[in-house]
């Protein structure tokens, strides 16, 4: 992996990560201490760390307020980004749909820095993350997909996606992988 890669941490919020919420993937707290590896590997090496936050209002969630029956919206205390990952140094990007290229500068901060890979990580791995994949394939971007650094409601979800991306679209990844590419890039 070249230097040129970024790290995308898609949607950590705690509407996912806190037992309390309706919306709670239940593996997604096993993933924290992976992504905190990644995170912490990226700032070290002055590497870009862009974090998502899905946020919505009625207006722009287009078909995602017919397929779901309640949003993430800014007033919900569960859209915080989790506490439990350093964001120190890293970029925080609001989103409103699964892919983090719509309507978000996004790829013009990956340009602007000359990324040329992106790792992702975060949940949902069958909505958010695999959109966001496909979409950073379309855009040109070499994508490694973080197969213990992301999570979603159930196994077949998570393999189906992995299964998907590893067709044609991502290079699937343990996250050990991308610590060992890193430091062999030193």
């Amino acid at each position: 992996m070249p230097r040129q890669s970024a790290l995308l941490v898609l949607d950590m919020q705690e509407y996912f990560l806190d037992p309390a919420s309706h919306a709670f993937v239940p593996s997604g707290r096993s993933i924290i201490p992976g992504i905190q590896k990644l995170v912490t590997a990226y700032s070290q090496r002055n590497m870009p760390v862009i974090f998502t936050q899905h946020i919505n209002t009625r207006q722009d969630a287009g078909m995602m307020s017919s397929w779901w029956s309640e949003l993430i919206v800014e007033t919900d205390p569960f859209c915080e980004l989790s506490d439990r990952l350093t964001m120190t140094n890293a970029s925080v990007i609001k989103k409103c749909q699964y892919d983090a290229f719509f309507n978000t500068d996004l790829e013009e901060m990956l340009v602007s820095k000359s990324v040329t890979h992106v790792v992702i990580c975060g949940v949902m791995t069958h909505l958010c993350c695999e959109t966001t994949a496909r979409s950073a394939f379309m855009r040109g971007f070499d994508v490694w997909f973080a197969v213990d650094g992301t999570a979603t409601y159930n196994k077949d979800f998570q393999r189906a996606s992995l299964l998907n991306l590893s067709h044609g679209f991502a290079t699937p990844v343990l996250v050990d992988e991308v610590l060992t590419a890193l430091h062999e890039d030193e």
